[in-house]
């Protein structure tokens, strides 16, 4: 029939599945990559991809009985192409969120097939996995960091460290930690700089940090955010 108003029990569990797919996936992204991050894009991005797998890959095993033999090694490696869409405009994804969308892809992939697995397993596994997420951030903490073009090059000698990080400081008006000296252009007498310094406000990296220059698309995105 058409219109069947009946529930399955499968269905009744791919729900809790979903569920708790989607609580795990709001800690990950929310608590651990957004607290750091501040990249509204791709909460976004993170958020509906994961649930867009879950619901897949639920659908095209469980559901399409006459596609079962077809789609179980199709599943397993067209997973792989999802990655060909991480390049929504013409920069590619940072390593970081690439990591991160791996992940959560993983876990949907897991919380979509685990049928036969019991909720107690399910919770335990996605346990552990949120746990060693918060672990490697907790360790690994995100320096923060900018891209600067620099006019003055007479600074950028070594013997004159302390001067570069005194009129840095001085220009940016913040605490810097270090600087490491790119590519010098002495034709234009300008040089690129990373500069690494303390943020004890915002405590986030933000998505021009490691930019010289932005495009028109990504002045209008931060203007409007």
């Amino acid at each position: 029939m058409l219109f069947n108003l009946t529930i399955s029990s499968d269905f009744i569990h791919m729900l809790l599945r979903l569920f708790i797919s989607i609580v795990v996936n709001l800690i990950v992204i929310d608590r651990l990559y957004y607290q750091k991050s501040k990249r509204r894009e791709f909460y976004f991005t993170f958020m509906l991809i994961s649930m867009a797998i879950f619901l897949l890959v639920f659908f095209m095993i469980f559901v399409l009985e006459d596609m079962k033999g077809k789609t179980g090694i199709g599943i397993g490696i067209g997973l792989f192409g999802i990655f060909s869409i991480m390049r929504y405009r013409t920069d590619t994804m940072p390593v970081r969120e690439m990591t991160y969308l791996f992940v959560l892809i993983s876990l949907s992939v897991v919380n979509a097939l685990a049928a036969t697995t019991s909720l107690t397993e399910l919770l335990i596994t996605n346990a552990i996995v949120v746990i060693a997420i918060w672990m490697c951030e907790k360790r690994l903490r995100i320096r923060p960091c900018k891209l600067i073009q620099y006019d003055r090059i007479e600074l950028v000698k070594p013997e004159k460290r302390a001067e570069l990080i005194a009129d840095l400081e001085q220009r940016l008006g913040f605490t810097v930690k270090s600087v490491e000296v790119g590519g010098i252009d002495l034709l234009r007498d300008m040089a690129i700089l990373k500069v690494y310094y303390e943020d004890n406000i915002t405590k986030a990296s933000n998505s021009v940090d490691s930019k010289v220059k932005l495009k028109l698309n990504e002045l209008t995105e931060n203007g409007n955010d």
